[in-house]
């Protein structure tokens, strides 16, 4: 087992599970934060954290699911430095829908796909942090209702909660795009 081997200070082990699991930490903390230094700053605190909890990691959760906690763990730590980041948006509403309208009525934008992107991504950013995260480790990393309520650690039917207001808020801020 891998991550065994990486407890016991195996660097090439823990190598391996850089390569297999940084790509969607990293996404997953710059969905989450919005700003790549501190992205990467966050994975590498997830991964700091995971060589020094290796040793004692009795695998009640999946290594995945682990590292998905540690990386949101860092994530709203970062989150809690930053001024209106608790459960408020990042940016006023209004200023989001006036973007989120500019975006599709913009006649130079080379594809409607890439604008529907960063106007989810936008809208993305009104969701409260936990929302923001079930909703970006179901749909985003396709993780399962159980495997994102252990990164919460809440149940499958919390998630489902979380999962429903976010789609919701998505679906309402996004409704000029149906």
């Amino acid at each position: 087992m891998l991550a065994r081997r990486a407890g016991l200070g195996d660097r090439d082990a823990f190598a391996l599970i850089v390569d297999r699991h940084g790509p969607a930490l990293l996404r997953y903390a710059g969905n989450l934060l919005h700003r790549s230094d501190q992205a990467e700053d966050c994975v590498q605190d997830a991964f700091l954290a995971a060589w020094r909890g290796l040793p004692t990691f009795r695998g009640d959760s999946t290594l995945r699911t682990w590292l998905f906690t540690l990386a949101r763990h860092a994530a709203f730590a970062r989150l809690r430095r930053w001024p209106n980041a608790g459960s408020r948006p990042f940016i006023p509403v209004e200023e989001v829908q006036d973007r989120l309208r500019d975006l599709r009525e913009d006649p130079e934008r080379s594809s409607v796909e890439s604008a529907l992107r960063e106007a989810l991504e936008l809208a993305l950013q009104l969701l409260p942090p936990r929302q923001r995260t079930a909703w970006l480790l179901r749909e985003v990393e396709g993780l399962s209702y159980e495997e994102v309520a252990s990164v919460l650690g809440t149940t499958s039917t919390a998630v489902r909660g979380l999962l429903e207001r976010s789609r919701t808020t998505l679906a309402t801020t996004l409704e000029e795009w149906r």
